[in-house]
C-alpha cells in the first residue's frame, strides 16, 4: 500500500507549468499520468488569457510570455493567440506583441503573412513605437513574396517624422538586401536620404546599413563626411563605433599619408651626423632639392579633432576605434593620445583586456615610444588568467630596449618561477627573444638560461635548450662550453624537443666536439628504439654528419643506426635512413650527389630569427576580428593603401540651401544705358559701380572694379540712403535669408519673382528685352544677386525724398507676391493689345530673364527662345453640385511659397454659385500621406452670393505623384476633395551654364537616366513652339545651348532638391529624342510620357 501510494503522488501530482503558472487537473482523462500529461495543456491558461476581453489579463499574459522568451524558453505553440491581439487598442499590450512578433515571425510565417495588412495599418499608427514595431516584424518575415511591401514600408518609413521610426527603417535595410539583393539599386537610393538626415539617433544606423549594402559607393560619403564628423560626439556608442570605422576606410582614400616625407627622410639618412658636420663646407648644398612640407588637409584634420574627445568614452568600442583610426590616419606625433586610454581599458574585464592588449601588442611593434613610459601597467599580476599574461608578455619583450631590459630582466626571473608551466615557457621564449635583439644583453640571457637547466622542471629545461640552441647558432664560435655543457645533460634532459636541439648543436657543431659527439652517437644508439620520432631523425642526422667528419671512429655505428632505422614503424624514419645511406655510404649504384655530401650536410646555415608572433598582424585593421584571429573573417574589409595624390577635396563642398535661392540665382534687371553690376564686398567696406557711363560701355565684370575709386560718392550716398541694401549685398547672401525668416522690406529689396512687374520698372520694361543682346557684362558670376540701384539723377536727390521712394518701392514688392492671393493681380498688356490678368497668365520664374544671360566666350548662342508666358491650367476640385452652390477650382502658380520653398503653391479659386452666403471657409481634416505637408489658407469668414476669392494653399508632394486628401468646410459642411500635383508641377527652376549641364548629365547617367522618342508635327518643330510646350507641362528653365536643335532645361524637385535635367534632340527628319535625368526615377520616367504626349500633339 506504501508503495502504490508513492507511486501515485509521483505520477499523478503534475510539476508546474514553465510560466509558474498553476493548471488543474484532469483526472477523468484515461491518461492523466504524468508521463502523458507533461504537455497535454501547455500554456493553456495564457491563451484563456490572451482571448479574453479584459486588457489587464492581456498584459499580465503578454509579460509572461515575453518573460518565456528572455529565458531562452520555446513559446512559438502561442503565436496563434499573440498574433490575435496585433489589433489590440493597449498600447502596452500592442508593444509586447510586437516584441514577441519579432522574435518567431521568421519561425511561423504563414500565419504571420495573416497579419500582414494589420502590419501595414499600425505603419500609420500616431505612436511612433507602434510604427517602428510594425517594420521590424514586416522585416523580420523572411518570405520574397512581401519584397515589394517591405520596400514601399522602408521607403515610407525613411520619410517619418519621427527618428527612432528612421533608425528602425534603416536597421531592416540589411535584412531585405540578403532576402533580395536585386533590390540593391533601390536600396542604395534610401540609404543616401538616410546619410542625409542631420538626427544622431539615425547617423550610426544608416551607416551600418551603408557598410553592408554599398561600402564600395564611397562617393556617396563625399557630401556628408563633414556632417558626420561634427555628429560624432553625440552619436549613440555604437553609432559611434560604425562610424568611426567607415571614417577610417575613408581617410585612406582620401588624403595623403601624413608621414610620408618623414618615411622618405628614415630612407635616405644613412650618414646624417657626417652630414650636417660637413654642411658647412659643401657647395652644391643650396642646389639640393627641398623636401617638400606636408600641409595636412583641414577634412583630414577635423576627423581627428573629433575624435580625440571620444578617447574618454565609458565604451571601451569605442576607445578602441579611436585608437585604430589614430594608428592608422594620424601622424607619428600624434598617435601617443591613445596610450593612456587603452590603458585604462587594461581595469575592465579578461575579455575587453584580451581585445585591446592583442592591438597594443601589434601597435608596440612599431611605437615602442609609445608605450615606454607605461612598461609598469602590462606587469603581470597573478590572478590574471593565462591568455592575458601571455599578451602582457609579448608587449614588455616588444618594449624592451638598452634602457628597460634590465628591469624587464628581473621581471622574466619571477616569471620563470610560475607554476604555470605554458607562461613559464613563453618566459624563456621572450628571455631568448630580448637575448637575439639587444646585443648587450646577450651573455647574461645564455648564462641565465643555462642556470635554468638545472630546473626541477623538464618543461623549463626543454624550452631553455631550444632557445640556447637557436642563440647559439648566431655565435657559435664563443659558446664551446656551452655545447659541451648541453651534451653532457643528454642523458638527463627527457624532453623529446630538448633532447633533438641537443643533438642537432652537437651534429652541426662536431668538429667543435671532436671527442665527445661520437660518444653521444653510440649512447643514442643504444636507446634508439625507444626514442621520439622526433630524437630519431636528428640521431640519423647526427650520425651522416659524424659519419663524413670522422668516418673512422663513426662508420660502423651510422651503419647500425641505419639498420635499425630500415626497419622503424615511422615510414618518415625509414625513407630518411634509405636516402642517408645512398649519401653518406656509397656504393656502386650511388649517384652524383653522393661526392657533394659534405656540402649539402655541413653547409653554413642562417641563424633563426626569433620575432614576435604579432609581426604579421599588422596587414589587418586594428580593432577588426581578422586581426584577433590573425584570418581572414568573412565579411572583412581591408584597409585601402594611402593614395599618392589627394582627390579632389571639393567634392565634400556642400552647398548651404538658402530659401528661394535657386529662383533668385540669374535674376538681371535690365535697362537701357543704366544697367547696374553688384560687385563683391569685403568685410569692411564695400566697392561698387553706380556711374552710368561705366554700366553702358564695359564689355566685362572688370570695368567695375577700374572705376571703384570714380564711384565712392555715390557709394556713399547708398550707404546713407539705405541700409538694407547692405545687408543685401553682403558675402554671405543675408538679404536672402531675411526673406525667408522675416519678409522685412530690407530683404525685398532683391527680386523674388522674375515674372511679376514692379511699379518702379514697368515703364522700363521695354527696353530690357532690347538690351539682352548686349549684356555680356553680367556673366561674371551665376551665384550674384543684383539689386536694383538708383539712377544719377535719383541718387542726387536730398536723402529725405530718396528714403521715401525706396521704401515706396520696397512696399510695392511686397504687395507683387503672388503668395498673397487677389492681392497680387496686376493688368499687363500683351503683344497683342489684349488685357490679361496675371491670375490667368503663368510666367515660369527667372524665364524673362533669359535674354540677360550670356555664355562666356565668343560662342554665339542660337538656341535660346525669347521669354514665353504659359497660360495656367485650371482644375476641377469640388463640383457646384456636389458643393451644393460652392465649386472651387485650382491652379498651380509656379510661385516660391513664403512658408517653406518645399511647399507647391496653389491657388484656389471660391465661386458661390447659391442663393445664401456661405460662411468660414477653411480646411478641415487632412488625410495626408506620410511625409506630406499642407499649409493651410486663412478662413474665408463670408463669400457672398454669385461672388468668387481666392486663396493660396501650400502643398509639399514630397516629390511624388499621390493626391492630397482633405476635407473643405463651409458652413459647417465637410466637403471630400483631392489635389493630384502633375510631376512637371513638383519641380522649381535652377540655374546653370551648358558645360555644368553636360557635367551633371554625366553623374546622372544609368539607373537615374530615362529616354524616349517622338515625332513632331510639322507645323509645331519650331524653336518658339518646343519651348512653350516644354513650360507648359514642367516648371523648368532653359539652358543656353551652342548646339543646334539642342534644347536642354534645368529644374530641382521641390522637397528633396533633386536635381532635373531634360535634353531634347531634333533631328532632320522632326524625330525627337527625350532624355531626363534625375535621382527620382519615378519622376524621371512620367516626364518623359508627359513630354512626349505635348510634343506630338498635333
Amino acid at each position: 500500500m506504501a508503495s502504490n501510494g508513492f507511486q501515485n503522488t509521483s505520477y499523478n501530482d503534475r510539476p508546474p507549468s514553465s510560466t509558474g503558472s498553476g493548471e488543474a487537473d484532469v483526472a477523468s482523462d484515461p491518461a492523466s499520468g504524468g508521463f502523458f500529461l507533461n504537455d497535454y495543456k501547455k500554456h493553456e491558461d495564457l491563451k484563456i488569457m490572451l482571448d479574453g476581453n479584459k486588457d489587464n489579463l492581456k498584459l499580465e499574459a503578454m509579460k509572461r510570455i515575453i518573460g518565456m522568451v528572455a529565458k531562452g524558453k520555446d513559446a512559438s505553440d502561442l503565436f496563434p493567440a499573440v498574433v490575435k491581439n496585433v489589433v489590440s487598442k493597449n498600447i502596452e499590450v500592442k508593444k509586447l506583441v510586437y516584441v514577441y512578433l519579432t522574435r518567431y515571425a521568421e519561425e511561423q510565417q504563414d500565419l504571420a503573412l495573416l497579419s500582414i495588412s494589420t502590419f501595414q495599418r499600425a505603419l500609420k499608427d500616431p505612436n511612433q513605437l507602434i510604427r517602428a514595431s510594425a517594420l521590424r516584424v514586416l522585416s523580420s518575415i523572411r518570405v520574397p513574396m512581401i519584397v515589394p511591401i517591405m520596400m514601399l514600408a522602408i521607403k515610407d518609413s525613411v520619410n517619418d517624422m519621427s527618428p527612432y521610426v528612421r533608425k528602425t527603417a534603416a536597421h531592416a535595410i540589411p535584412k531585405l538586401h540578403s532576402l533580395d539583393d536585386e533590390q540593391k539599386d533601390s536600396l542604395v537610393e534610401v540609404i543616401e536620404k538616410l546619410l542625409a538626415d542631420k538626427t544622431t539617433l539615425v547617423a550610426g544606423s544608416a551607416i551600418q546599413a551603408f557598410e553592408e549594402v554599398c561600402p564600395e559607393r564611397i562617393d556617396l560619403i563625399h557630401k556628408n563626411y563633414r556632417k558626420l564628423c561634427n555628429l560624432l560626439v553625440d552619436v549613440e556608442e555604437w553609432g559611434q563605433v560604425v562610424i568611426i570605422n567607415l571614417l577610417t576606410r575613408y581617410a585612406r582614400l582620401q588624403f595623403i599619408n601624413p608621414n610620408k616625407y618623414e618615411m622618405e627622410d628614415d630612407e635616405n639618412k644613412p650618414f646624417y651626423e657626417s652630414e650636417a658636420s660637413n654642411k658647412a663646407s659643401s657647395d652644391d648644398e643650396s642646389d639640393k632639392p627641398k623636401k617638400p612640407v606636408y600641409v595636412m588637409d583641414a577634412d583630414h584634420r577635423l576627423l581627428l579633432r573629433t575624435c580625440k574627445p571620444l578617447l574618454n568614452s565609458r565604451n571601451g568600442s569605442v576607445v578602441m576605434a579611436v585608437a585604430q583610426l589614430y594608428h592608422h590616419c594620424a601622424p607619428k606625433g600624434e598617435v601617443g593620445l591613445v596610450a593612456k586610454a587603452l590603458v585604462r581599458l587594461l581595469r575592465s574585464n579578461k575579455e575587453v583586456q584580451y581585445v585591446v592588449l592583442s592591438n597594443i601588442a601589434t601597435m608596440s611593434l612599431k611605437r615602442k615610444g609609445m608605450f615606454e613610459p607605461l612598461l609598469k601597467s602590462f606587469y603581470v599580476r597573478s590572478n590574471d588568467p593565462t591568455h592575458v599574461k601571455l599578451l602582457k608578455l609579448e608587449i614588455l619583450t616588444n618594449l624592451a630596449t638598452e634602457t628597460s631590459i634590465s628591469t624587464i630582466l628581473r621581471e622574466f626571473q619571477t616569471y620563470v618561477t610560475s607554476s604555470d608551466k605554458e607562461f613559464a615557457a613563453a618566459t624563456i621564449q621572450a628571455i631568448g627573444r630580448c637575448a637575439s635583439s639587444i646585443a648587450e644583453v646577450t651573455d647574461t640571457c645564455l648564462n641565465g638560461l643555462v642556470s635554468l637547466m638545472s630546473n626541477r622542471d623538464e618543461s623549463v629545461v626543454g624550452e631553455s635548450v631550444v632557445v640556447i640552441k637557436k642563440l647559439l647558432q648566431m655565435k657559435p664560435s664563443e659558446y664551446k662550453d656551452i655545447i659541451v655543457h648541453l651534451a653532457k645533460m643528454v642523458d638527463e634532459i627527457s624532453v623529446p624537443m630538448a633532447r633533438a636541439s641537443i643533438l642537432w648543436l652537437i651534429g652541426e657543431y662536431s668538429d667543435r666536439v671532436p671527442k665527445i659527439a661520437p660518444d653521444v652517437l653510440r649512447k643514442l644508439a643504444k636507446s634508439f628504439i625507444s626514442e621520439e620520432d622526433i630524437v630519431k631523425l636528428q640521431v640519423l642526422n647526427l650520425a651522416a654528419k659524424l659519419c663524413i667528419t670522422n668516418s673512422k671512429q663513426t662508420k660502423l655505428l651510422c651503419q647500425y643506426v641505419f639498420n635499425l632505422a630500415k626497419y622503424d614503424l615511422n615510414y618518415d624514419i625509414r625513407d630518411r635512413a634509405r636516402f642517408l645511406r645512398q649519401l653518406i655510404i656509397p656504393n656502386e649504384k650511388s649517384g652524383a650527389l653522393a661526392k657533394h655530401a659534405k656540402k649539402i650536410f655541413l653547409s653554413s646555415k642562417p641563424a633563426p630569427v626569433l620575432e614576435s608572433k604579432f609581426k604579421d598582424r599588422d596587414v589587418y585593421q586594428l580593432g577588426t576580428l581578422s586581426h584577433v584571429l590573425n584570418v581572414r573573417a568573412t565579411g572583412y574589409q581591408e584597409i585601402p593603401d594611402w593614395p599618392d595624390v589627394a582627390p579632389d577635396p571639393s567634392v565634400r563642398n556642400v552647398e548651404v540651401e538658402i530659401p528661394w535661392k535657386d529662383n533668385l540665382l540669374g535674376t538681371r534687371d535690365s535697362k537701357k544705358g543704366k544697367k547696374k553690376e553688384k560687385k563683391e564686398r569685403g568685410f569692411y567696406s564695400e566697392s561698387e559701380s553706380s556711374e552710368e557711363e561705366e554700366s553702358t560701355t564695359s564689355g566685362s565684370s572688370e570695368s567695375s572694379e577700374d572705376s571703384s575709386e570714380d564711384s565712392s560718392q555715390s557709394e556713399e550716398e547708398e550707404e546713407e540712403e539705405s541700409e538694407s541694401e547692405e545687408e543685401t549685398e553682403s558675402d554671405d547672401s543675408s538679404g536672402v535669408e531675411d526673406i525667408a525668416v522675416s519678409l522685412k522690406p530690407k530683404a525685398v529689396a532683391v527680386p523674388v519673382k522674375a515674372g511679376v512687374n514692379h511699379k518702379a520698372t514697368q515703364s522700363e520694361s521695354g527696353s530690357s528685352s532690347e538690351s539682352s543682346s548686349s549684356s555680356s557684362e553680367e556673366s561674371s558670376s551665376e551665384e550674384e544677386v543684383v539689386v536694383k540701384k538708383p539712377t544719377k539723377k535719383e541718387a542726387s536727390k536730398s536723402k529725405t525724398s530718396t528714403k521715401k521712394a525706396s521704401n515706396k518701392q520696397a512696399a510695392a514688392m511686397l504687395l507683387d507676391l503672388d503668395d498673397f492671393g487677389p492681392a497680387a493681380n496686376n493688368n499687363k498688356t500683351n503683344g497683342n493689345n489684349k488685357t490679361n490678368s496675371t491670375m490667368d497668365l503663368l510666367t515660369p520664374s527667372l524665364s524673362s530673364d533669359l535674354s540677360n544671360m550670356s555664355i562666356s566666350g565668343s560662342t554665339p548662342v542660337s538656341m535660346v527662345s525669347s521669354p514665353i508666358q504659359v497660360q495656367r491650367v485650371q482644375h476641377d476640385l469640388l463640383n457646384r453640385i456636389t458643393g451644393n452652390g460652392l465649386g472651387i477650382s485650382y491652379a498651380f502658380t509656379r510661385t516660391v511659397s513664403v512658408f517653406s520653398p518645399k511647399l507647391v503653391s496653389i491657388e484656389l479659386t471660391f465661386n458661390n454659385t447659391s442663393e445664401n452666403e456661405l460662411k468660414g471657409i477653411k480646411i478641415g481634416e487632412k488625410k495626408l500621406q506620410s511625409g506630406m505637408e499642407m499649409q493651410d489658407f486663412p478662413e474665408i469668414t463670408s463669400l457672398g452670393k454669385n461672388t468668387s476669392t481666392s486663396a493660396i494653399l501650400g502643398v509639399n508632394f514630397c516629390d511624388t505623384t499621390q493626391p492630397a486628401k482633405f476635407e473643405i468646410i463651409a458652413s459647417e459642411k465637410a466637403y471630400n476633395v483631392s489635389i493630384n500635383a502633375p510631376v512637371g508641377e513638383l519641380l522649381q527652376p535652377f540655374t546653370m551654364n551648358e558645360k555644368e549641364f553636360i557635367t551633371q548629365q554625366g553623374k546622372l547617367a544609368g539607373m537615374n537616366e530615362n529616354s524616349g522618342k517622338t515625332e513632331l508635327p510639322e507645323n509645331k518643330s519650331d524653336s518658339q513652339t518646343i519651348n512653350e510646350r516644354i513650360l507648359t507641362v514642367a516648371n523648368v528653365l532653359q539652358v543656353p545651348s551652342t548646339t543646334d536643335n539642342t534644347y536642354r532645361y534645368v529644374a530641382k524637385t521641390m522637397s528633396e532638391s533633386a536635381l532635373l535635367l531634360v535634353t531634347i534632340k531634333v533631328a532632320e527628319d522632326r524625330k525627337a529624342t527625350i532624355t531626363v535625368n534625375c535621382e527620382k526615377m519615378v519622376i524621371c520616367s512620367m516626364l518623359v510620357k508627359d513630354i512626349k504626349q505635348i510634343l506630338s500633339k498635333k
